[in-house]
């Protein structure tokens, strides 16, 4: 029995862009004085998703501003969403946005031009309203948390988890690990001595809060537990 991949909701572009927002910890700057990468020094409106930046005095973003007319630079910044559990290929996903990034008191907020979803399968432009207007997933701040506790506490719900996946698919599968969450579904990376791949498993319905993942993953280890029963 193999779970069903066709018409399977998934996160929109943009609802992927602001989830990888609202958790990046880091960012990298590219201007035209040069490149940097500033850690802790942005932050992210829950509201609508405005990107505003602490430049460090050091930094070459405080330089870029200092030699942009009126203290405006042109900036192209680079945000990565990495797997919190250890895999190959950990970057799931980029977000590029571009744009002028103004004076605000003492922070630069960006004026943004151009958004772009890059992600392991295709890079996508995303419509700016579309972007401010949608709102992250409800599950992306805590993702981290729950997918490390999975694979560190709970490797048998993973392993066991396989049981919805297409026996196709595991062929030659020697390591099995939780990729991604969100309120649609979970995702597995297949490794294999050579490559990966990754599956997607989905929720009967959304995952709005933690007390609702509970349910759906619940849902889903039943439903792996019903058809290891069958194959017996």
């Amino acid at each position: 029995m193999g779970v069903r991949q066709i018409a399977t909701a998934v996160p929109t572009a943009a609802a992927r862009a602001r989830s990888v927002l609202a958790a990046a910890w880091t960012c990298g700057v590219t201007t035209d004085v040069g490149q940097d990468d500033l850690v802790g020094a942005h932050r992210v409106a829950a509201e609508d998703g405005t990107v505003r930046i602490s430049p460090p005095p050091d930094s070459v973003l405080a330089a870029a501003v200092l030699c942009a007319p009126h203290g405006r630079p042109t900036t192209l910044l680079e945000f990565a969403d990495a797997a919190p559990v250890p895999v190959r290929d950990r970057v799931r996903a980029r977000v590029w946005l571009s744009g002028e990034l103004v004076p605000d008191g003492e922070e630069l907020l960006l004026i943004p031009a151009r958004a772009v979803l890059q992600t392991r399968s295709e890079r996508i432009g995303i419509d700016l309203d579309d972007l401010a207007a949608t709102a992250p997933d409800p599950l992306a701040l805590a993702e981290p948390r729950l997918l490390t506790h999975l694979a560190e506490a709970h490797p048998e719900a993973v392993e066991q988890l396989t049981r919805l996946i297409a026996p196709d698919s595991l062929h030659g599968v020697v390591r099995v690990q939780p990729l991604a969450v969100d309120r649609h579904g979970l995702t597995l990376r297949l490794e294999r001595t050579r490559g990966q791949a990754d599956v997607r498993i989905p929720f009967h319905t959304p995952a709005d809060d933690l007390g609702s993942l509970t349910e759906r993953m619940h849902c889903l280890l039943a439903s792996a537990q019903s058809v290891s029963r069958r194959m017996r």
